[in-house]
């Protein structure tokens, strides 16, 4: 309960502090959307336009499916010494993985046009 606490007082006086001591003037190029170190195109802080958030998606799906490469490697060292349950384990989670995989083709996210 006490680490609980004083999690949640850090994350409370780091918001505190950060609204006292930041800037508070926004500026034309700080208000601008940002897309990689250039310029936005076709409009820019205050047309209404928005901006397509394609990018950012397949670049949390990369993360998404890195983070399972992460999570097999110690699996494959230690195949020889699991206990069968392990391989079900495994199974469990590539199953979830094709769901989610199944879902964003689903959604269509990976087409670019």
């Amino acid at each position: 309960m006490i680490m609980l606490l004083v999690a949640v007082g850090i994350g409370v006086l780091a918001v505190i502090v950060s609204a006292i001591l930041g800037p508070k003037k926004g500026s034309r190029a700080k208000l601008m959307a940002y897309e990689s170190g250039n310029d936005p195109e076709g409009g820019g802080v205050g047309t209404g336009q928005r901006f397509p958030v394609h990018f950012y998606l397949v670049a949390m799906l990369f993360i998404v499916f890195d983070i399972e490469t992460a999570f097999f490697y110690p699996l494959a060292v230690a195949y020889q010494k699991l206990i069968p349950f392990a391989f079900f384990e495994a199974l469990t989670f590539v199953l979830l993985l094709l769901v989610g995989y199944v879902y964003v083709l689903k959604k269509r996210v990976l087409e670019w046009a």
